[in-house]
């Protein structure tokens, strides 16, 4: 028996063709400024392709940077310390002592002149500061890394002669301005004039400080701590030393020179009791030592340039 067939399904009409975009014409070439070359940042000039980028910014160096670094090693070591709190003891204790010993019973002319002795034994600190200040790195190998640090020897060298400098000068005139306050109200005599408190406070600073560079300057030179500070204490004390011994009529005139341009001499010149008084006065001892301290500084800097370390 024929069973009957089911109906085939109704198909869907065929999709109608889809429109085509019309094909643009290219464009016609536009000619384009030139674009300037893109500079490599700093940090990528050294690293090349695909290389490590510090994220540390480099910076140029300068002399505030030196200056600081300087700073920070000469605050941080304990020879410092020592040294310039002994000069201290002995630039105010002695002044206050001998301003005790004398009294106010005698008038004394100048009466600033009893702070000469401290100031002189204080020196003799401030010149083994100097000496180390600089001699320390050559002795410790610690002036490589200073140099890789700072590679200019002529940024470094100065950085490290004004950062001395302005330390022992500020230090050393804070020292003579108290002994010269304690002396002037505790001693009789005339008033002291503005030309003799000058000399015993900023002239006695910078010429203790300028003795201070001048060792700076041995220590660079020489390169060895006990050689330097033996060869400033030969400077200090040697003429007045030999001055001493030097006894015959035709030795006088050696004599004669060597106490007039000795430094403990100029120190008492300045504070207006020269030993004598056919020597330098006034202002001029401080002129002779800095013309001394510029022609030692001017060659510690050109065979510091010139040398390895």
């Amino acid at each position: 028996m024929l069973q009957p067939q089911a109906p085939a399904p109704a198909q869907a009409p065929a999709p109608a063709p889809q429109a085509q975009a019309p094909v643009q014409a290219p464009a016609p070439h536009q000619t384009q400024a030139p674009q300037p070359p893109v500079q490599p940042h700093p940090q990528q000039a050294f690293a090349g392709a695909g290389g490590y980028v510090s994220p540390i910014p480099v910076r140029r160096t300068h002399l505030g940077h030196a200056l600081l670094s300087e700073w920070t090693k000469i605050r941080s070591l304990r020879s410092t310390i020592w040294t310039l709190g002994v000069m201290l003891l002995l630039i105010v204790g002695i002044g206050l002592l001998a301003a005790l010993a004398a009294g106010s019973d005698r008038e004394l002319d100048p009466v600033l002149g009893l702070g000469f002795v401290g100031v002189l034994l204080g020196s003799l600190c401030v010149i083994t500061l100097g000496v180390l200040s600089i001699s320390s790195e050559f002795g410790t190998g610690m002036v490589r890394t200073t140099l890789t640090a700072c590679p200019s020897r002529t940024r470094m060298l100065a950085a490290k002669a004004i950062v001395f400098f302005t330390l022992a000068l500020v230090i050393t005139t804070v020292a003579t301005g108290v002994v010269a306050l304690i002396d002037s109200s505790m001693l009789n005599g005339p008033a002291p004039t503005a030309d003799q408190w000058m000399r015993a406070t900023v002239g006695a600073g910078l010429y203790v400080a300028l003795l201070g560079l001048l060792a700076l300057s041995v220590g660079t030179l020489l390169r060895h701590s006990a050689g330097a500070i033996s060869s400033m204490m030969g400077v200090v004390l040697l003429p007045m030393l030999l001055a001493l011994f030097l006894q015959g009529e035709s030795l006088k005139d050696v004599q004669q020179a060597l106490i007039e341009y000795s430094v403990p001499n100029a120190l008492a010149a300045l504070y207006g009791i020269p030993f004598l008084s056919t020597g330098p006065t006034g202002w001029t001892p401080l002129w002779i030592l800095a013309a001394v301290t510029a022609c030692a500084l001017g060659g510690a800097f050109a065979a510091f340039g010139q040398r390895d370390v």
